[in-house]
């Protein structure tokens, strides 16, 4: 698509605004303030209070407010709407606004499996409209640094990638709404697991760094899937990904850590390895013959990037399509066997935390990321045979 001209500050819509939503208000408030947008509307089933929405009173007055998405776009004339909404309800979402021309930023996942994001994508491409999906890690000016690297030769031949991810969550993150820790809900696919919504910039970064991000680039993927909480959906997992090149990418992760740490994506090379820790934008090249490296990256911020796409032709960097390789993923862990739970003696509840801890998983997840192999694999006793998916 071409460069249009358009009004500044471009008007938006956020479809979304509490929760991880809060995340957007400030940075769309942040953008307000650069002159590049203004709030024009808020989509939420319950308003915002004035509180909530300190900072946007300009012109003496508070922002559109509607539980009726589209009615909202068209009576402020959105040039762009973020969603940041249940995963089940981002395809639909997204191509209302499509259908009326506005562009978009939509939250990752972007669809909780691959039939919704081929729908929502086509749909889109039909319209015209740029979307810009929100895998902020991909932002990153380490991912095309690191790229470089690769294609240099600075770690040598590539052996692999994996992925690392011990976080914690309590009790309460999986209440916090109706379809956190879904697999379905109401005949509809939810798919909330730890590989495909909390630690997804695991997978996609992974996948980034590979160059194998898209659909076509798969060849293969294997996944198991576990679950310490009460919940449908996985924990506790691990993916390994063949690409069509014949590439390995093995992505660990739990929510259940005993120390929780930064994620991180490691590219293991014949003379070297490159670490990027991707919420901090910050890489770790050590190679044959030279001291290791450490090196801070800055990162762009995506709506902005969206913004610079609309008003002079920047390229966008998370394009639908370049996430069609991470939704392989989503769809190999959606079509897989419900997540094993895993043994009581697995797991403890921490003292005044509320929340489980798998004995020994964050070593084992490490162990994962540095020998590219699963669960299983390593010996772990809990982990089920792995489930094999073609693309």
């Amino acid at each position: 698509m071409t460069a249009r001209e358009y009004a500044m500050p471009l008007p938006v819509v956020l479809a979304g605004a509490r929760g991880h939503g809060r995340w957007h208000l400030r940075n769309i408030r942040r953008l307000q303030d650069l002159g590049l947008v203004r709030l024009a509307g808020v989509c939420e089933l319950a308003p915002l209070t004035e509180e909530e929405l300190d900072g946007f009173t300009g012109e003496g007055r508070l922002p559109e407010q509607s539980a009726d998405f589209g009615a909202l776009l068209d009576s402020t004339r959105a040039a762009v709407a973020v969603i940041c909404t249940p995963i089940p309800t981002h395809a639909d979402l997204a191509l209302t606004a499509a259908e009326r021309g506005v562009h978009l930023l939509l939250e990752k996942p972007p669809a909780p499996s691959y039939a919704e994001f081929r729908r929502m994508a086509d749909g889109i491409a039909a319209a015209g409209v740029a979307c810009q999906i929100g895998f902020q890690s991909l932002g990153s000016l380490a991912v095309p640094a690191v790229r470089e690297l690769i294609a240099e030769g600075a770690i040598g031949p590539v052996a692999g990638i994996g992925a690392a991810g011990v976080w914690a969550r309590d009790e309460a993150y999986y209440r916090r709404a109706p379809w956190a820790g879904r697999r379905r809900m109401n005949g509809t696919d939810v798919v909330d697991g730890v590989l495909t919504n909390p630690l997804a910039h695991a997978v996609a970064t992974a996948l980034a760094l590979d160059g194998s991000t898209r659909a076509e680039d798969v060849a293969g993927i294997e996944t198991e899937l576990l679950r310490a909480n009460d919940i449908e959906s996985d924990d506790t997992s691990c993916v390994r990904v063949t690409t069509r090149d014949g590439g390995r990418i093995t992505v660990a992760v739990t929510l259940c850590a005993e120390h929780p740490g930064e994620p991180y994506v490691v590219v293991h090379g014949g003379s070297g390895r490159i670490t990027f820790w991707y919420k901090q934008d910050r890489v770790l090249v050590q190679r044959s013959g030279r001291g290791p490296e450490e090196i801070q990256y800055g990162r762009t911020d995506l709506l902005e990037n969206l913004v610079a796409h609309l008003t002079d032709g920047t390229g966008l960097l998370v394009t639908p399509e370049s996430t069609g390789a991470f939704m392989k993923v989503v769809e190999a862990v959606r079509r897989a066997p419900d997540p094993v739970a895993l043994p009581k003696d697995a797991w403890e509840t921490v003292p005044g935390e509320n929340r489980r801890v798998v004995r020994g998983i964050d070593a084992l997840v490490a162990d994962a990321a540095d020998s590219l192999a699963l669960y299983s694999e390593l010996g772990a006793p809990w982990a089920p045979p792995n489930e094999v998916s073609s693309r």
